[in-house]
């Protein structure tokens, strides 16, 4: 049996503020679902836009070439259309041009049925004092694991 794939955007939690989860099937050709299998995809840089139709698409979404594909591979930073219920690409784009928020992968993952997965996320994106605290909150986490991991000691 295959490793569980399970690839991470840990970068969004410190730029953003999430309002809303969704999962989201992605549209792949048959070298991308093998990298992606492999390992070898990127969701940090990544966004979701929608086109003039209303569909849901993954920019800057990094998969690698396959290496075992003859001339026929895809390409690396294409866009990828996210597959979801109409209702709700419909409340996701009046939510993105009406608020200003904007759509951010964060799981890409492949499901018990093979079939990759995305976890995008509605969020808002913080500013430098939230940022701050953040990072305040991180370090003073740290610390009390630190102090609590020598007091049992």
């Amino acid at each position: 049996m295959q490793k569980a794939i399970n690839i991470k955007n840990k970068k969004a939690r410190f730029e953003y503020e999430f309002l809303d989860t969704y999962i989201a099937g992605i549209v792949l050709s048959g070298t991308e679902i093998k990298s992606i299998r492999l390992g070898k995809a990127s969701i940090t840089e990544s966004f979701c836009e929608f086109n003039e139709l209303g569909e849901l698409f993954a920019i800057n979404m990094q998969v690698d070439e396959y290496s075992h594909a003859t001339h026929f591979n895809h390409r690396p930073k294409a866009a990828r259309k996210l597959l979801l219920k109409k209702q709700e690409l419909r409340k996701l784009e009046k939510e993105v041009k009406n608020t200003g928020l904007t759509i951010i992968p964060l799981n890409l993952f492949i499901n018990d049925k093979g079939f990759a997965k995305l976890k995008i996320v509605l969020a808002k994106g913080k500013k430098l004092y939230d940022k701050r605290e953040s990072i305040k909150d991180r370090d003073n986490k740290r610390d009390l694991d630190r102090l609590k991991k020598s007091f049992n000691s």
